[in-house]
């Protein structure tokens, strides 16, 4: 799928499932912006044999039990599992993020809800990197070498700005 795809059938129908609050073109570039990072090749698995799932790669333990628990998303979440189908639990969860983009954009941006700053404004493409890195906390980058962060912070500048040309 292009981002303009994921945008219409998997971010604005779980926008939809969570308040409007939520919504907005901010909320889209950074989902568009994360999930080109995380699953560019959209294989919905961590390849070839790691934990995460869906567009957004969750892990069971971390993001989809942490969105599931923390103050500020559990009773979105809830709905949100309650309107797509699923058990509330992180199992449960993470095994139907791998099939249901919807339940995994919804997850995704109850993640970044989880953050008590608001949302970067466009093309602030640092305070963006921040604040993936701060939600997302990705293994490559926290256990990688300066060379490996660096890689991964350019993957990022990329990402953004197909994100930004998305949401145009």
């Amino acid at each position: 799928m292009t981002l303009t795809e994921i945008r219409e059938r998997a971010i604005a129908p779980a926008l939809a499932l969570l308040p409007a609050r939520m919504s907005g073109p901010l909320a889209d570039l950074m989902l568009l912006a994360i999930t080109r990072q995380e699953d560019p090749d959209q294989r919905r698995r961590q390849w070839p044999t790691g934990p995460a799932r869906g567009l957004w790669q969750f892990e069971r333990g971390g993001g989809v039990a942490g969105v599931l628990i923390h103050t500020a998303s559990r009773q979105h979440a809830l709905a949100v599992c309650a309107a797509r189908g699923v058990q509330p639990d992180a199992g449960a969860v993470h095994t139907a993020m791998e099939h249901d983009d919807i339940l995994a954009a919804a997850f995704a941006r109850l993640l970044l809800w989880t953050d008590p700053g608001p949302l970067p404004p466009a093309g602030e493409v640092s305070r963006a990197w921040e604040l993936y890195l701060r939600t997302w906390r990705p293994g490559a980058y926290s256990n990688g070498a300066p060379e490996q962060r660096s890689a991964l912070r350019r993957k990022w500048s990329i990402n953004y700005a197909m994100a930004m040309e998305a949401i145009k």
